[in-house]
């Protein structure tokens, strides 16, 4: 039993520090293409790329039917059973519905184009810069369908090289375009994006599965399982990006585009380059949990190992990060964002209730509840909306960081209690004993902040992270 022990945690940490160093070199690469953009745009060039990203994405994952998630499962049981022959039959059935979905798409944005530029801009007419992200939209379909092809097939090599070509190109092209066109360089550098990204995908996919044209009578409606497996998480998602240009769209409307370029670049500071950690539970973990989610003590102790690797490899980062958002800020972007850093020090708190909430939160996805996912996710997002606009009335931008912890935290008991009646969760003594010692250091870290400055503040900083780092080294190397 020790010994399997031993293995399952050396597989967690194996794979969680695989792909987070993947994600980790895209953030690196990410860091020094927003270090550029924010000195050649400024917080208010910030905003509106955030602005237009997140309708892009929005209106995406409203119009793509959750294939390039749903489409992964039909894939991998064929090529488990080693039938290629329906493997290839159904890549046809993926690319037909994604090619479907990515004219929806682009026909959505452009006839959406007029209400989204009243919607998010209080100045300016901008319905053509909508419309001419269109074609992103299609790009962006055809590129999800190739993806799940190359995730059934297990190429999680070819993955994480489409992942870097797409992060240095965004670099290349990003910067030259900014430099010579400023703001009006926006639209064009995102479809550039989409486009370079879609032909990485194809590279890999269509050496595995050419086209063929022939056969293809009848394909859709073959297709329509897959798409109804993938309509909850569509919805869930779709919910998600639409309280993100919520919330950007108050900002911009309420506050101004500096102010939304603040809260991005915070946002992006804690959230999602913290979380790179997590970017394995897709890959490695859903999987594992997967197999044995009828199995509820096999359940637990596999939730439970992977919260205690992930809160362990986490914890000193994020400690660290509290500490060094003075230096950081400035380095990566520039001057003008210093205003964030108070806001970004307590939202970096909430990825404490993330790394307890996440390996909880995918029960319910490898058990197939679409509904119960959809539910849990609806309530977080609606609380995350009203804290958000309740901090930022009351409290300015610091308000938005108090109100993405507070989110986390209402996250992380609705779905802790949710598994515990539901599905009978339990977290183990050692999750409770690694998140007790690991948070208060956190929380020790983010009180330094605001007592201390100088000199005091880095050598007790320094101290904390070092003693959360080799807290974390020992429990790992036991």
């Amino acid at each position: 039993m020790a010994k399997e022990n031993d293995e399952l945690y050396s597989h967690v940490l194996k794979f969680t520090g695989l792909f987070g160093g993947v994600q980790g070199l895209n953030v690196v690469i990410g860091l020094v293409r927003n270090k550029f953009v924010a000195l050649l745009l400024g917080p208010g060039g910030m905003g509106l790329v955030s602005l237009f990203n997140t309708t892009v994405q929005l209106i995406s994952q409203a119009t793509h039917l959750g294939i390039s998630f749903s489409a992964v499962r039909h894939i991998s049981e064929y090529y488990d059973a080693e039938n290629t022959e329906k493997v290839a039959h159904y890549v046809k059935v993926v690319r037909g519905w994604c090619l479907l979905t990515a004219l929806v798409g682009m026909l959505v944005c452009v006839v959406l184009g007029p209400f989204l530029s009243s919607a998010t801009f209080s100045w300016g007419d901008h319905t053509l810069h909508f419309v001419l992200l269109a074609p992103a939209i299609g790009m962006i379909a055809i590129t999800g369908g190739e993806t799940a092809i190359l995730k059934g097939q297990r190429k999680l090599g070819a993955l994480a090289l489409v992942q870097i070509v797409a992060a240095l190109a965004s670099l290349v092209i990003s910067i030259p375009i900014y430099y010579f066109f400023w703001q009006a360089g926006i639209v064009p550098v995102i479809v550039l994006m989409a486009f370079v990204t879609m032909c990485a995908t194809l590279w890999f996919s269509l050496r595995l599965f050419p086209l063929q044209f022939g056969g293809t009578y009848g394909i859709l409606g073959e297709g329509m399982e897959m798409v109804r497996l993938g309509v909850a998480y569509t919805l869930a998602a779709v919910i998600g990006t639409a309280s993100e240009m919520l919330i950007r769209s108050y900002l911009n409307v309420v506050g101004d585009l500096d102010v939304l370029g603040l809260y991005n670049a915070g946002y992006m500071l804690t959230i999602t380059y913290a979380g790179m950690v997590f970017s394995a539970m897709e890959t490695d973990y859903y999987p594992r949990l997967s197999a044995v989610q009828h199995d509820i003590r096999a359940t637990n102790e596999t939730v439970n190992r992977q919260m205690e690797v992930s809160l362990l490899l986490v914890s000193p980062m994020l400690a660290a990060l509290i500490i060094a958002l003075p230096v950081v800020v400035p380095l990566l972007f520039s001057q003008e964002f210093l205003p964030v850093v108070g806001m970004a020090q307590v939202a970096a708190l909430a990825m404490y209730m993330k790394v307890l909430t996440l390996p909880v939160a995918y029960i319910t996805l490898a058990r197939g509840y679409s509904l119960s996912y959809l539910f849990l996710e609806t309530s977080y997002f609606v609380a995350f909306v009203i804290l958000i606009f309740f901090g930022y009335r009351y409290w300015g931008l610091f308000g938005t960081g108090v109100a993405i912890t507070l989110a986390h935290v209402f996250e992380f008991l609705l779905v802790n209690a949710y598994a515990y009646k539901k599905y009978g969760y339990r977290s183990s003594a050692t999750v409770y004993g690694y998140a007790i010692v690991q948070g208060a250091l956190g929380l020790l870290a983010y009180i330094l902040t605001l007592v201390a400055d100088g000199y005091p503040y880095w050598a007790v900083g320094t101290l904390i992270v070092t003693l959360s780092g080799l807290l974390s080294l020992k429990a790992l190397r036991h």
